[in-house]
This record gives structure tokens, sequence and C-alpha cells, in this order.
């Protein structure tokens, strides 16, 4: 017996439609505000950092950027950088497999650590670890005795910087490993597979996205970070200045143009992550929409003849 098909008077399914949706003031209005606020707050300052950069001149701007103490930060920020983002996605991986495909004592504890860094101000951060390593701390006499620098040093700011940034990949990377489940794992290891194989074949084809996504995240933060690094640094021009307290600095020295083409460097920074950002979630839709399709043609096989 066929089965009934009922259908839907078409002023009906107009009604219900327009009812579902907001009026067209309202939209408008919506739109309108959100647009407003994001030029104000977003649009405008970022705009104003590299109209300042440029004030006095393409030369200039050059020149602040080519200052040997603008260089020294510059690479300091990016081997704190090169150093920092590789630790945490090893961590951040380790972390979020333990978490997602084992039980055991202490794991709300270990999700709890790892959002510590969140709710901790970057300044008590930096404080800790001078607590611990400067030359009253906990391990100064030890370091001391044995010629090590870790506070006022690249040490300090590295530690520092590796606690601040410390979530970020681990975050990303749990949601995603929690949707993908263990099924492939369970099924790669049966078929002979050893732990290794499974990982680089299948856990990590699976969340690369994810950890693609948490490692730009944790570059941009890394390269941004000014509270903790701060106060382990010292402040010491040319030797423990990254790019942020470089751009302090010159502000502190009254010379603005500099610090705004130190600034436009941190700006485009986060320019390039938000366009990365954007490309990896379209990147991401469009494999989901494609999982989907496959799926979608794999069953709907027609019937033999």
């Amino acid at each position: 017996m066929a089965g009934i098909v009922t259908r839907r008077h078409p002023r009906t399914d107009t009604r219900s439609q327009r009812g579902s949706e907001e009026s067209p003031w309202v939209r408008w209005t919506l739109i309108l505000a959100g647009g407003t606020v994001a030029a104000v707050f977003l649009v405008l300052p970022l705009a104003n950092v590299f109209w300042q950069a440029f004030s006095k001149g393409g030369a200039a701007y050059v020149d602040a950027i080519r200052h040997p103490d603008s260089w020294s930060a510059i690479k300091l920020t990016l081997l704190v950088s090169l150093i920092t983002v590789p630790l945490n996605s090893v961590f951040g991986v380790a972390a979020a497999w333990c978490i997602t495909k084992f039980e055991f004592r202490g794991k709300a504890l270990l999700t709890t650590l790892i959002d510590l860094p969140f709710s901790v101000s970057p300044v008590v951060a930096g404080l800790m670890f001078t607590l611990l390593f400067g030359l009253q701390g906990y391990f100064g006499e030890w370091l001391r005795d044995h010629d090590i620098k870790v506070i006022f040093a690249t040490p300090g700011i590295v530690l520092a910087t590796i606690f601040v940034t410390f979530p970020f990949v681990a975050r990303e990377l749990i949601p995603v490993m929690k949707a993908c489940g263990a099924d492939q794992e369970q099924a790669a290891l049966t078929l002979g597979a050893n732990g290794w194989q499974t990982f680089f074949r299948v856990t990590l084809p699976n969340i690369k996205w994810g950890l693609l996504y948490g490692v730009i995240l944790c570059n941009a933060r890394a390269m941004g970070e000014f509270g903790a690094v701060s106060v382990v640094s010292g402040h010491i021009t040319g030797r423990t200045d990254t790019l942020p307290l470089r751009i302090a600095t010159l502000e502190d020295g009254h010379m603005p143009a500099a610090a705004f083409a130190c600034a436009s460097l941190l700006a485009l920074l986060a320019l390039a992550t938000l366009g990365l950002k954007t490309f990896l979630e379209w990147r991401t839709d469009a494999a989901h929409h494609e999982g989907q399709s496959d799926v979608a043609e794999s069953e709907n096989i027609p019937p033999p003849s």
C-alpha cells in the first residue's frame, strides 16, 4: 500500500515561515548596531594604528622597525614563540588524548588545571615564577650556585609564556577528539596497527584542523603576551624586551610613531591569525559537508533490478 502523503496549503507554509522570521526593522537595527560597535571599537582603532605608524613617512617606519633594539625584540619574540608553541602543542595533544580516551583518577583535576591559566592573572603568573626562580626565590640559591639565570633572562620569558598559552591547544582538541570517538582507533589496533601508526594514520588526520586552529591561537597569544613577560623580563632594552614590551618602552620614551610602527607588526599578526582562523573554519565546514554528502550517497543505494 502506497504511503499517504500529506500536503500543506501554500498559504499555511508561507505564514509559518514568516512567523518564524524577525521583522525587517528588528533585523536591520541589530545589523546596524553590530556594525557600529565593530567599526568604533575594532576597525577604527586598528586603522589608527597603521595611520600613526606611517604618520612620519615610510622611511621613518622602516627605521623604527630596523632599530637594533626593535630588531632584538622581534627576534626574541619569534624565539619565544618557536619554543613555546611546539611544547604546548605536544602537551595539548597528549592531554586531550588522555582526557578523551581514558578513564582514571584525577581526570577532573587535570581538566581543571588545564583551565587554570584562563583564571589566573598574567601578572600573578609572572610573580609566581619570580618567587620560584628569582634570586630570593625557592630555587634562587641553587640556580645562582650553578650559574643558571632564569628571571630577567630568556628562560623566564619562555616559562611565563608557556604558562599563559598552556590551555589553547588542549582546549581546541578535547571537543574534537570527543566528537571523533575511539571507534576508528580501536579498529586500527584490531587490524594490527601499533600505537604510533594509529596516531599518525587515524587520529592525526581527524584532528588536524583543530590542532592547527589551536596552534594559531597559541602563537598569537605567545607573541602578544605582555603581563607575565613584563614581570619576569626586567625590561632590559636590547636583551629581554619582547615586541609588546618594546612598544611600551617606546611609548614611555615619547616616541609614539616608533611605538605604533612596532604595534603595526602585532596588528598584522592579528590580521593574519584572523585570516588563518577563517580559512580553517571554512575548510572544516567544507570537509564536514563533504563527509555528510558521502554518507548520503552511500545510503541512497538503488535497489537491484
